[in-house]
C-alpha cells in the first residue's frame, strides 16, 4: 500500500506580506527541510517537488516556502534585502515543530538561504541550482555568499546551467551534478538520462546527504 504523505499550507506574516508554507509532513520526522523558489517561478518547480514528493518517506517534513511576492500575484520579485526579511519572519513558523531546520532553495532562494542560515540556527544549507553568476558574466561571481554560509552546504547543480556549471565552482563545495540538467534541472528528449532519472539524481543525493546531518 502506498503511503500517503499529509500536505498543509500555512499563512505566516511578514513584513512584506504574508508567505505561504506548504507542509509535506513525515510521519515520524527527523528534521525539517525548508525549501525557497527562484525569482522566476515558485514552488511548483520540478526539483522543489520532487523533494516533497520523496523525502517524507524517509523521514523529513519539506516545507516549501512562497514568498510573499508570489503569494501576492506579482511577477517579479523584490531585491534580495526584502527577500532576506521576509525569510527571517517566517523562520519561527518553520521552527515551530521543534526539529532541527535545514535552510534551502533553488537559485534565489538557495542565495536567501545562505546568507541567513547561520544567524537563523539552521542546521545545514541545501543550495539547488545556485546562480554562481549571471548568464555569460563569470567575472561577476556570487561564490562569496556560498562560501560564507557557514554550515555543512549541498549543492546540486545541472550540468548545463548558464548560471554556473559544476566545474566552475569554487574548491570545497564539490556539487553533486544532474546530467544534462539546465537551470531548472530540464534534460533535452535526447539526453542520456530521461527528467524522471535526472529527478532521482536530485532525490537520491540530497536524501543520502540528509542522513548525515
Amino acid at each position: 500500500m502506498t503511503t500517503k504523505i499529509a500536505e498543509t499550507a500555512q499563512d505566516v506574516p511578514t513584513p512584506a506580506g504574508d508567505a505561504r508554507v506548504h507542509w509535506y509532513l513525515a510521519p515520524d520526522a527527523r528534521l525539517v527541510l525548508a525549501l525557497g523558489h527562484g525569482a522566476g517561478g515558485g514552488v511548483e518547480a520540478r526539483d522543489l517537488q520532487a523533494l516533497a514528493a520523496a523525502l517524507p518517506l524517509d523521514g523529513v517534513t519539506v516545507a516549501l516556502v512562497e514568498q510573499p511576492w508570489r503569494v501576492a500575484g506579482k511577477k517579479v520579485a523584490p531585491a534580495p534585502k526584502a527577500l532576506d526579511e521576509a525569510w527571517r519572519a517566517l523562520w519561527p513558523a518553520l521552527a515551530a515543530p521543534g526539529l532541527p531546520v535545514v535552510a534551502g532553495g533553488r537559485s534565489a532562494g538557495a542565495r536567501v538561504a545562505c546568507r541567513t542560515a547561520a544567524e537563523l540556527g539552521a542546521a545545514a544549507v541545501l543550495a539547488l541550482s545556485f546562480p554562481l553568476h549571471p548568464p555569460g558574466k563569470p567575472e561577476k561571481s556570487r561564490a562569496g555568499e556560498l562560501t560564507g554560509a557557514g554550515l555543512p552546504t549541498l549543492v546540486v547543480q545541472g550540468a548545463r546551467d548558464p548560471f554556473g556549471r559544476p566545474e566552475e565552482f569554487p574548491p570545497g563545495t564539490e556539487p553533486v551534478t544532474v546530467p544534462a540538467g539546465d537551470h531548472g534541472f530540464a534534460v533535452p528528449k535526447k539526453a542520456d538520462v530521461t527528467q524522471t532519472e535526472a529527478l532521482a539524481v536530485i532525490t537520491d543525493a540530497v536524501g543520502m546527504w540528509l542522513k548525515a546531518i
